[in-house]
């Protein structure tokens, strides 16, 4: 399978950079080709210019590969921390630039005018993995939780994706013991989604 991970973290010593390397791990040691992007070490612009909004914009060779990565993607991994409920501003960007019409969605014209959204992306599923300080990682937290509807509604319901995985760590708890089990934890939803190819 092709897997596409992204990484939204400033510190590479961070847990979610920790996360995001198990996830690389798991998935290279299960048998995928994975397109893996950390976007602060990338330093991937996340301002949407005007001229590449329109569909048929012309885009710069980086970002076309990002787009055809996501495209052809068969799963995909998000990594990033709870900031003020909502993704970093870089991933946003990256939302902004490589989700696009043509690419991951498009709009439909009813007989009555109307339009409708259609996913077109290839992935039958996405894992997000969140870190977040609020005091907790229950999953009654998350469905209160903004980032809920965004990933799971907002991006990738519109772009077709039907099973979406979402996980908040709390990084208030942060013993060795800890980090080891939600590691753990990790790879072992990795496991479960994007299990070993057989062969």
């Amino acid at each position: 399978m092709n897997i596409s991970l992204i990484l939204a973290h400033p510190d590479t010593g961070s847990l979610n950079a920790a996360i995001a390397k198990h996830c690389l791990d798991t998935l290279n040691a299960n048998g995928h080709s994975v397109y893996f992007h950390d976007l602060y070490s990338e330093h991937f612009n996340a301002i949407l210019p005007a001229h590449e909004i329109p569909r048929a914009a012309e885009l710069p060779e980086e970002l076309r590969q990002h787009c055809a990565e996501i495209a052809f993607a068969d799963g995909i991994i998000i990594v990033h921390p709870n900031w003020w409920g909502q993704p970093p501003a870089i991933l946003k960007g990256w939302v902004d630039r490589v989700l696009r019409p043509g690419v991951a969605y498009e709009f439909v014209k009813g007989q009555e005018g109307t339009t409708t959204p259609v996913g077109l992306l290839k992935a039958q599923s996405a894992l997000i993995f969140n870190t977040s300080s609020s005091g907790t990682d229950s999953d009654s937290e998350a469905s209160q939780d903004p980032l809920e509807i965004i990933w799971k509604t907002s991006i990738f319901k519109l772009c077709g994706v039907t099973d979406c995985y979402r996980k908040i760590f709390n990084i208030a708890k942060n013993s060795d013991r800890q980090c080891h089990d939600l590691l753990a934890e990790v790879s072992k939803t990795v496991n479960r989604y994007y299990p070993a190819q057989e062969g």
